[in-house]
């Protein structure tokens, strides 16, 4: 069985395909790609040229395009997890304040450059938070084509810190967790998972997501910073 998964999901992701296909005696491919954006690495691009998925998991927006496009079958969509956006910072180094709006504005306003991912979160930072904060034009943001190449670059030194969900910090290598941003300015991801239009194993595609949606896999799910959303139905 083939998936496509973006970033934000994957964490959790990894931990619980090796039990899934342990059980079920499916194997799995994953392949990765972002969840919205415009490279030719977005899971709708790739999914556009041919790429063989039989499940696709991703941010809810990235989905609703898919839906809308008619690359998923109807029904089989399911919200799997939800993650807020935190602040990743080089690790080892002092970790910044980052609760409260004001001390936000002024850690964009100080950073030399600010690394975000070109996916959902940062689809949202650059045209919600970053204009309503009104540093858009004060700012050197560096949108990274996936929130893996942004913590690399906080991790190298090439960016001060990076913005995008707490999933996608919390294990990566090089980096510390400095917190999430405040509720005031909070954009909180929800993760789903759904079996796409080509699939020629629909009924192994949607074994995998509901065991992913499973009360089992909300333990890994919790480690890897996201909220489990889903229950066994």
């Amino acid at each position: 069985m083939d998936v496509l998964i973006s970033g934000g999901f994957s964490s959790a992701y990894e931990q619980l395909v090796p039990e899934f296909e342990r059980t079920s005696g499916i194997k799995v491919t994953t392949r990765s790609g972002a969840s919205q954006g415009a490279g030719p690495q977005t899971i709708a691009a790739q999914l556009a040229r041919g790429v063989s998925a039989e499940v696709v998991i991703l941010s809810r927006e990235g989905l609703s395009e898919l839906i809308a496009a008619n690359r998923i079958i109807a029904g089989t969509d399911v919200d799997l997890a939800r993650v807020p956006l935190g602040v990743a910072v080089r690790a080892g180094t002092p970790k910044p304040d980052v609760s409260t709006v004001k001390a936000i504005k002024l850690l964009l306003l100080k950073a030399k450059t600010v690394a975000v991912p070109e996916s959902t979160s940062g689809i949202w930072l650059r045209t919600d938070l970053f204009p309503r904060l009104g540093v858009v034009e004060k700012i050197n943001v560096k949108a990274t084509p996936r929130g893996a190449h942004a913590t690399e670059m906080v991790a190298k030194g090439g960016a001060d810190f990076a913005v995008m969900p707490v999933s996608e910090i919390l294990h990566a290598a090089g980096v510390d967790f400095a917190g999430s941003l405040p509720p005031e300015i909070q954009f909180v991801q929800i993760f789903s998972g759904a079996v796409e239009g080509g699939s020629p194993d629909i009924e192994g595609a949607k074994r995998l997501i509901e065991f992913l949606a499973s009360a089992h896999a909300s333990e890994a799910i919790k480690k890897s910073g996201m909220e489990p959303l889903a229950t066994p139905g």
